[in-house]
């Protein structure tokens, strides 16, 4: 009886510190000047980046999205929640959902079970290229103690932009031949950046203009404004389209702290590397000379840069307020040495008291990770099948056991380990595919990402993989061929850390283990927009009689449009 009554006790505190945050939002296409040059970009209630959401651990968020672009369905994806028993908000378009038609509302209703760095972004076509993000911050329960100790903190959103429209980019990347969108224009710091003009100028070898900022002004650079000798908590989330990321503070040390929403070991760097789809906190502490103010640099990593580094300024408050550091930005380390991102990635792991790994597994994928042609168009594939999210959403098909909606063969779990990763694919075809790999329920599932040599000449590129629905523990990377039997006794099972996110380096490989004990049907995929646009990706199903109630308008759309018109039928 006395348990009884603890328990009693502990969900009604629960209930009384836990809050429904509830808001309304449009989202609809707005001339901007992100990079100082005008664009269409997607807004949130006239916002851009759109608002940050503020919760804490246990609350509720309630989102009523309603669509007013003109011609375009719309999700959002609640990027780093886990969705844990309202899987149809996870808010991406064919997986969990159908897109939201132009002027319908839809609303998200879900709890943000643990604190940390999140944000959101669309999951339909490539809108989140076109501006649709936004970050979401959720902040320890109230009661409870944050591990960390800092006196202020700011969250940088970063991202790249182009100046051409993504049904451009889309239609360019679905052409026979393909044609590639190229290199961004511009890096963005919280929505803001500059084309063809420098706030470094002086310091550029290169004939780059001063930039001329006027009151105003939406791509004047959003300057941080600190105290000496204090330490802040910087939130860093990458929603980059395609670029891999390095941010450096001119003369200050950081401590990074969380990765994906999850504590980790602290340890010091001098930079750090982030890739899309990740978040970081990292610690800065304010102890440098006072009266002087200091570059914040981010650069591109792991492709060959062609768009200029995004700046703004470290502003001691104690020093004239826009007077321009005196020294050069921070330089971004050379874009192609992968041993330095390799380097940087193995020494994440997991804060004390993160719960460990199972030893063992049940399931394995290994994930051949390649890029190919269907009847001449390139595509990437896994395991030479090139995902196709079919018109009806995978959770209404699975739920109602509805036929014909998806492939219910499963796509292949391995690939001939005779398959030269070095070299271009001696096959160059691949196939279509809309099979997932379906799991039972709380069973532990290793997932191998390997990488291999693009379609033509030499290169293997960085590919982040993003997971919905769970956090999963990185086990290790390493070089080459995966070797069963051998390589997993380099695994580290002591303190992996807990991510959403995890790089695939190239010509290498990437371990991951998770436990299926949150029923539904979750995307992984490339975080990389054309990446996924051309077929990297595959759908895990889990649980699925355990899968709860689905709200009727998440799924009004091809075959389950039809079941639940039937089933509501007097």
């Amino acid at each position: 009886m006395g348990m009884w009554w603890i328990a009693v006790v502990a969900i009604l505190a629960h209930t009384a510190s836990a809050a429904v945050r509830e808001y309304n939002w449009e989202v609809e296409y707005k001339f901007r000047w992100p990079d100082c040059v005008e664009g269409m970009v997607m807004t949130v209630n006239d916002q851009f980046p759109g608002p940050t959401i503020n919760a804490v651990a246990g609350d509720t968020i309630v989102v009523h999205l309603t669509n007013k672009l003109a011609t375009e369905g719309l999700v959002i994806h609640w990027h780093g929640i886990r969705q844990l028993g309202s899987p149809w908000a996870d808010g991406a378009a064919g997986v969990t959902q159908c897109a939201i038609n132009p002027s319908e509302t839809f609303t998200y209703n879900f709890t943000v079970d643990k604190p940390g760095t999140h944000f959101y972004h669309g999951h339909y076509g490539m809108q989140r290229s076109a501006g649709l993000y936004g970050s979401l911050i959720v902040d320890v329960a109230e009661g409870k103690r944050e591990p960390l100790r800092y006196d202020g903190e700011f969250t940088l959103l970063l991202s790249d932009w182009w100046h051409e429209s993504i049904l451009s980019q889309e239609l360019g990347l679905s052409s026979k031949p393909m044609r590639w969108i190229g290199e961004a224009q511009s890096i963005l710091i919280n929505g803001r950046g500059q084309f063809n003009c420098s706030i470094a100028s002086q310091f550029s070898n290169e004939s780059v203009p001063s930039c001329k900022f006027k009151d105003g002004d939406q791509c004047a650079p959003q300057r941080l404004h600190v105290e000496p000798n204090k330490t802040y908590r910087i939130r860093l989330a990458s929603t980059t389209a395609l670029a891999s990321l390095n941010l450096a503070v001119q003369g200050h040390k950081l401590v990074v702290v969380e990765a994906d929403g999850n504590y980790i070991t602290p340890f010091v760097t001098d930079d750090i590397d982030i890739y899309s789809g990740e978040s970081y906190s990292v610690l800065l502490t304010t102890d440098q000379d006072p009266s002087q103010n200091y570059w914040i640099s981010v650069g591109v990593r792991g492709r060959k840069p062609k768009t200029p580094p995004a700046l703004t300024v470290l502003h001691y408050v104690t020093a004239p307020s826009f007077q321009s550091p005196s020294s050069p930005p921070p330089v971004t380390p050379q874009w192609n040495d992968f041993e330095r991102s390799k380097n940087f990635s193995k020494r994440i792991f997991a804060a004390m008291g993160t719960p460990a790994p199972p030893r063992k597994f049940n399931k394995r994928l290994i994930l051949l990770n390649t890029q190919n042609l269907i009847d001449g168009f390139t595509k990437w594939a896994l395991n030479n099948v090139s995902l196709a999210v079919p018109g009806t959403p995978y959770l209404g098909s699975v739920k109602y056991n509805l036929k014909g909606g998806f492939n219910r063969k499963s796509p292949p779990k391995s690939f001939s380990m005779d398959y030269d990763i070095m070299n271009p694919p001696r096959y160059r075809n691949t196939t279509k595919g809309s099979g997932i790999y379906t799991f039972p329920f709380n069973v532990t599932v290793d997932v191998i990402l390997q990488n291999a040599n693009v379609l033509d000449g030499n290169g293997s590129e960085i590919h982040p993989w993003h997971l919905h629905g769970h956090d999963f523990w990185v086990l290790g990377y390493g070089d080459g061929k995966f070797k069963r039997g051998t390589d997993e006794k380099t695994y580290n099972l002591k303190n992996p850390p807990l991510r959403n996110t995890v790089s695939l380096f190239p010509y290498g490989w990437t371990a991951l283990r998770f436990v299926t004990d949150n029923p539904g049907v979750w995307f992984f995929h490339c975080h990389i927009e054309p990446h996924l646009h051309m077929g990297m990706g595959v759908v895990f199903a889990e649980g699925l009689n355990r899968i709860g109630k689905i709200p009727d308008e998440a799924l009004g759309c091809g075959l389950t449009k039809k079941f639940l018109n039937d089933r509501n039928k007097p």
